[in-house]
């Protein structure tokens, strides 16, 4: 293959000879830079209040399209049965309709169940559409959840269902997958494709689908744990497999504290763990935070899609709900969660949404969505963005699929076809979506323009290999069995600091059909033509862009630091000044005591929350202005029994129905630091809470208290620590300005087994 490398090479150089005039004399200078995008979340708002567990797609057609569960759009309107809407830009969206109707809704459905959280995909030259299914017919348990999925031509449809389940409905009465939600598909580079799903009371699972991608296949791998994450999606990056689920509660209203972590491995079934090596499917949960809300009007910030624009910046998908506005009008009960975006980092080989700040609110600068070098993206062979060269560039129209208009490059007899662009600079990006009908065809996109420092990047048909070379010296990569490359695949090329990466992939969402990293011996030039060649056969060209590559964020916002301390007690006699108990603890020798130099505290099966409010809490006044609470507590949770819900903490009352705890944990089987918040709105009184972790018997607990400016609010932004020097920052929850907190600390949970919880110290410092 060496030689037929060599000799498109040649190829185009000959081609390039042979018009050298025209080399000599490029078409006017055309920028790079394509038409800059802002957005302001939720983007979702001009059509819907609520628009949840989002999915994203980009159409052959060049459109981008996004799709949400089975939730009423605005107050009052019907339950559709999951939606989509659409946009250009990524910026501007409009709704376009609904998957299902009663004319095409799974038969095998029960006629109450409700449809959620739809995963899109493009898999041999079709829509696949995967998405839960609450109740079937199969039997009379009215919560048998499975997954469905359904194929269409067109990112709208119409819609076909598959006929039956990819998974087994849960049986009545049966333990096994209890939670059989949420699906997300991955294709590997082996051919191989891959189901994730479930949730809480199950945990996420994987399963192999066979070659109709319809059916789960061989064995089940749980790879979380049971009572932790729901909402998955993976993507392949630097060999890594990042998976991503969200955490706690989804809908809680004004409460919620849902939020998004990943665990990554070296094999799609795991074992997952986070950037301390702590497994996500193990009692003591680890997991490192993706986004969790930072005290703006966002919370419940979570169950996401991820995005690659044109300039290879990753972006993340995701609902979030308005504390303030946390509930449709009509019906009672439903969430509003409209769907965000923002832009998501990788610093030190870790995702994180805005570098850590978390979501966004404002106008914000936009995905690149549009391609510079005066290419229209969704029309490559109109305008003059791209100079033939040699061979014939003709404008196409796809006939079989949704692509519409596209650019045809066909060679001669004698020489390849080529194009070329106006002069792009070094770091550079190129995506396109590519077609060779012919078998024994290639497509090849060349970086650096034609001479000796050109790197050339080759999708080959005949040798069904990614190829990347310069001169005589290349790589490649083998496609998968299945991957057919008649139908549409997305190519993208990205030089970067002093590499050229190629991946092919079916979706464009993380996936990989092949994948290669080249590092040239001869630095790229820093301005030269990328040229496109078809040899062998033709190449069909849609949705192509050529951009600067993005500016990769390498470096996190500073998180908090504790100062100075101002207060400590150390528990070394008596109680010092400023101490009070709220609901106070028994007396005598099974009661709270100062002993051994630590506060011991029996676990009683009192709790804070709910009706009772009669667990004991020792509470002093706050600090005027910004201040940390710390406190280091030990207590002996174990591991992988249930003992809800042992606990004990940090704790900021503004009253029995309106405060804020941080304290390890224990949920059901797992052990985790949750920062949870009760409050009175609605006429009720609601619990809810952001959780992380890992734990361990000891755990070092702060609290940053700030105040913001513009509106008076108390914000407190949560910190746990396994050894009181690795600091692990969760989220921020608020209490009203027209409040006085009490701060100090709290024990509660129940009573089985008996347990003590030790505080070996409560600190107030300065906010460093």
């Amino acid at each position: 293959m060496e030689i037929r490398f060599v000799a498109v090479l040649a190829s185009l150089a000959l081609a390039l000879g042979a018009t050298a005039p025209a080399a000599a004399a490029p078409p006017p200078s055309r920028s790079a830079q394509p038409p800059s995008t802002t957005f302001t979340n939720p983007i979702t708002e001009p059509f819907a209040d609520t628009y949840a567990d989002p999915a994203i797609i980009r159409g052959k057609d060049g459109w981008w399209y996004l799709y949400a569960t089975s939730d009423p759009l605005v107050s009052g309107g019907p339950f559709g049965n999951m939606h989509v809407s659409r946009s250009s830009d990524l910026e501007s969206w409009e709704y376009v309709g609904t998957i299902f109707d009663n004319e095409n809704r799974p038969s095998w459905a029960a006629s109450a169940s409700y449809f959620w959280a739809p995963d899109i995909r493009y898999v041999d030259g079709q829509y696949v559409m995967y998405y839960t299914v609450t109740d079937t017919e199969a039997n009379p348990d009215p919560w048998d959840y499975t997954i469905g999925v359904a194929t269409a031509p067109t990112p709208t449809g119409p819609w076909t269902d598959s006929g039956g389940p990819v998974l087994d409905p849960r049986p009545a009465g049966g333990d096994t997958y209890l939670n059989t939600i949420d699906p997300a598909l991955f294709a590997d580079d082996d051919g191989s494709r891959y189901l994730y799903f479930g949730g809480f009371n199950g945990g996420l699972w994987v399963t192999r689908l066979d070659e109709s991608g319809t059916r789960a296949v061989g064995e089940l791998t749980r790879v979380t744990v049971a009572d932790r994450y729901e909402g998955a999606f993976v993507v392949k990056r630097d060999g890594w497999y990042y998976l991503m689920g969200s955490s706690a509660n989804c809908c809680a209203g004004p409460v919620t504290g849902y939020s998004v972590y990943t665990g990554r491995s070296r094999s799609p079934l795991g074992p997952f763990t986070d950037h301390e090596g702590v497994s996500l499917n193990e009692s003591r949960v680890g997991g490192t935070q993706v986004v969790a809300q930072n005290g703006n009007r966002w919370i419940g910030v979570g169950h996401h899609a991820v995005l690659t624009d044109a300039a290879g910046q990753d972006w993340m998908l995701y609902h979030a709900i308005d504390k303030d506005a946390a509930w449709l009008e009509e019906p009672g009960g439903v969430n509003r969660r409209p769907t965000l975006i923002d832009r998501m980092d990788w610093i030190d080989g870790w995702a994180v949404v805005n570098a850590g700040a978390g979501p966004s609110e404002g106008p914000q600068a936009g995905p690149v969505a549009a391609s510079g070098l005066g290419i229209v993206r969704g029309d490559p062979a109109s305008g003059s963005g791209l100079r033939r060269v040699a061979g014939t560039f003709t404008r196409g129209f796809d006939d079989s699929g949704d692509a519409g208009a596209l650019a045809r490059l066909v060679p001669g007899r004698r020489d390849a076809a080529v194009v070329r662009t106006a002069p792009a600079p070094r770091d550079v990006r190129v995506e396109a979506d590519v077609r060779l009908p012919d078998a024994d065809a290639s497509f090849t996109a060349a970086l650096g323009g034609s001479g000796r420092a050109a790197v050339l990047v080759r999708l080959d048909a005949e040798a069904r290999e990614l190829v990347v070379g310069q001169g005589r010296r290349e790589l490649r990569a083998a496609l998968p069995v299945n991957a057919d490359l008649r139908d549409w695949h997305v190519l993208t090329v990205e030089a970067r600091d002093g590499a050229v990466r190629a991946r092919l992939s079916s979706s464009g969402l993380g996936d990989v059909d092949a994948e290669v990293r080249f590092e040239p011996r001869t630095p790229l030039p820093r301005q030269a033509p990328v040229h496109l060649t078809a040899d062998g056969g033709e190449a069909r060209l849609d949705n192509l862009t050529v951009v600067p590559a993005h500016e990769p964020v390498t470096r996190r916002v500073a998180e908090p630091r504790a100062g100075a301390v101002t207060f400590a007690e150390e528990f070394d006699g008596e109680l010092g000044p400023g101490w009070d108990w709220l609901h106070a603890p028994s007396a005598g020798p099974s009661g709270v005591e100062i002993t051994d130099g630590a506060l011991s505290w029996p676990l009683t099966g009192h709790d804070l929350v709910g009706s009772a409010n009669d667990a004991p809490a020792l509470l002093r006044d706050a600090p005027e202005g910004d201040f940390v609470l710390e406190a280091t507590v030990t207590l002996p949770l174990g591991e992988n029994t249930v003992r809800n819900y042992q606990q004990a903490g940090l704790l900021v009352h503004a009253g029995d129905d309106d405060f804020l705890r941080l304290a390890p944990v224990s949920i059901w089987q797992t052990r985790q630091v949750e920062f949870g918040k009760e409050l009175t709105a609605d006429g009720r009184t609601w619990f809810g809470g952001h959780v992380s972790g890992p734990v361990a018997d000891t755990m070092h607990l702060r609290l940053f208290h700030t105040t913001d400016p513009a509106t008076g609010e108390h914000e407190y932004r949560a910190a746990s620590s396994r050894d009181g020097r690795t600091w692990r920052f969760g989220a921020t929850w608020t209490l009203p300005a027209n409040t006085t907190p009490k701060v100090g600390v709290y024990a509660g949970g129940g009573a089985t087994p008996a347990t003590t919880a030790t505080f070996d110290k409560v600190q107030l410092r300065e906010l460093g």
